[in-house]
């Protein structure tokens, strides 16, 4: 029996943040088929494959919020990303999460380092805008310093005998972690449409448009619907 660790992406993954971060499909429950099965259930039949009429029939139910036999497609990811953009990502309470623990170990530590510095944005607190004419060079340096300044003390207090549950309190939040994440299609679609936004950080609208890419060839219908409407797949 081969055991992988969980920070080496698995086969089918879309790398993000030029390189430094991944999203892996794990695998999923269910297709196209599933969906306009479940909104027929009460006729007591069931399909084997798609025809022209249950494509028209899985617009009908997107268009019109008939979305619970969408649930009944599910998708688990596997998401190497910044600890700020899990928290992100955890306030998508539809989501089932597990993840790498910084209790249990203390092996991979990476840290994300942007390859240049957004301005933050005069009119909105949340929101940041690239400018040509920024000198980040000085701040990126700075950034890599901590990064190695907080790994260093990391393993100095733990060489000193901290307790890792401890220890890793001096980790910044750039650091990269590992987990697991499992949703259905109806709940993946609305993520999708917060995070592929022009309102969304441009690092969690990454991970968005991977997980497009991923699962197109599972919904290829439902990825054309949403085309057909001037949503980027």
């Amino acid at each position: 029996m081969s055991t992988q660790h969980l920070n080496i992406p698995p086969e089918n993954h879309v790398k993000v943040l030029d390189g430094q971060g991944w999203v892996g499909l794990i695998d999923h429950l269910g297709s196209e088929t599933t969906i306009v099965n479940a909104a027929r259930v009460s006729f007591g039949k069931l399909k084997s494959t798609m025809e022209e009429r249950d494509v028209t029939l899985l617009k009908y139910l997107i268009e019109n919020r008939h979305t619970s036999p969408l649930e009944h497609l599910v998708f688990t990811f596997s998401i190497h990303c910044p600890l700020f953009i899990r928290g992100q990502w955890h306030r998508h309470r539809t989501w089932s999460y597990n993840e790498i623990s910084r209790r249990y170990t203390e092996i991979d530590l990476e840290f994300y380092t942007p390859g240049k510095l957004r301005k933050q944005a005069e009119t909105n607190r949340q929101a940041s805008v690239d400018s040509p004419d920024f000198d980040d060079a000085t701040y990126l340096e700075m950034i890599r310093k901590q990064n190695v300044d907080s790994l260093a003390l990391y393993n100095k207090l733990l060489d000193g005998g901290v307790c890792r549950e401890q220890a890793r309190g001096v980790l910044p939040q750039n650091m990269m972690v590992t987990f697991w994440g499992t949703v259905d299609l109806n709940n993946l679609l609305h993520f999708l449409s917060l995070r592929d936004s022009d309102h969304a950080q441009w690092e969690i609208r990454q991970y968005a448009q991977a997980i497009k890419t991923l699962i197109k060839p599972i919904i290829p219908n439902v990825a054309e619907y949403y085309k057909s409407i001037g949503d980027e797949w």
